[in-house]
Formats: structure tokens, sequence, C-alpha cells
């Protein structure tokens, strides 16, 4: 399975993408790392959709797995954010989660990532958008119930 994670800050959607086929990771390349909105009308967000929408069909991608931010507070996202995120998400035909934080930090919890993220080959800025992807996979690959010991 390939996914891509997102991660979207102010107007910008940091993309990783990670496929798991027979248990192994692996990071395919990919011709861009993060996707700009310059203009915020209705034409600009078009135009991030369509982007988006070929880059998920040129890759194949099974799956977008999106990073969930705070929708208030201090650290809450950005309203352009949550126009990126909504764009992405009325992409037809296309398998959209938004990951918790919480949960992220729990699947990271329970299998570890095994390799330094310098390893990977991917930019510093990529790692959120890369463990978001990782910790989805992982939390989708894993037996939802464990063994009890009797």
């Amino acid at each position: 399975m390939k996914v891509c994670g997102v991660d979207i800050k102010s107007n910008e959607a940091t993309v990783c993408l990670l496929s798991l086929i027979d248990g192994l990771f692996h990071v395919p390349d990919c011709r861009t790392r993060r996707l700009t909105l310059a203009d915020t009308s209705a034409k600009g967000l078009k135009s991030f959709q369509s982007t988006f929408a070929k880059l998920v069909a040129d890759y194949k991608i099974d799956a977008v797995i999106i990073r969930q931010r705070q929708s208030k507070g201090k650290f809450a996202g950005s309203a352009v954010g949550f126009k990126l995120e909504a764009a992405i998400e009325l992409i037809e035909g296309l398998e959209v989660v938004v990951f918790n934080p919480t949960d992220i930090k729990e699947s990271l919890r329970r299998n570890p990532i095994a390799v330094p993220f310098s390893d990977t080959g991917l930019k510093q800025f990529q790692e959120i958008a890369f463990t978001t992807a990782y910790a989805w996979l992982m939390k989708r690959d894993s037996p939802s119930q464990t063994p009890t010991d009797s």
C-alpha cells in the first residue's frame, strides 16, 4: 500500500510518500516535497486541488493521511490551512484520513521507527509528514486486539 503523509502549516502542504510492501517500508522518490497555495481565491484552491490530485494519480497513491491540527487555542491551524485540508478531502475517489496526533504518538510508541530519520533521505521539514504516514500504516496493519496471557 502506498500512502502520502501530509502536514499542513499555513498555506503549505508538506508531503511524504511511503509504501509498505511485504512488511518492508519504502520511501519512493517524489517530484515535490511541498505544495504551496499562493492565491487563496476559489481559482487558487481549485488549482491546488488539481495539482494535488495529479500527484496522487501519477504516483498511484492509495490513501492520503493528514495530521490533524487543533481548531482553536494557541496552536490552532490557520483558516487557509483548513481550506487546504478541505480541498484535499474533496478530491473525487481519494481515501483521506485525518489522523489525530494522540493516535500518532500511541502508534509510534507501540511501533518505533527502526531507522534514524536522517537515514530516510528525506528533508528535515518532511519529518512530521513521514511519521504521520508511518504511524498510520503501522496502526492499520497491527492487530486490533493483542493476545492475552492465560
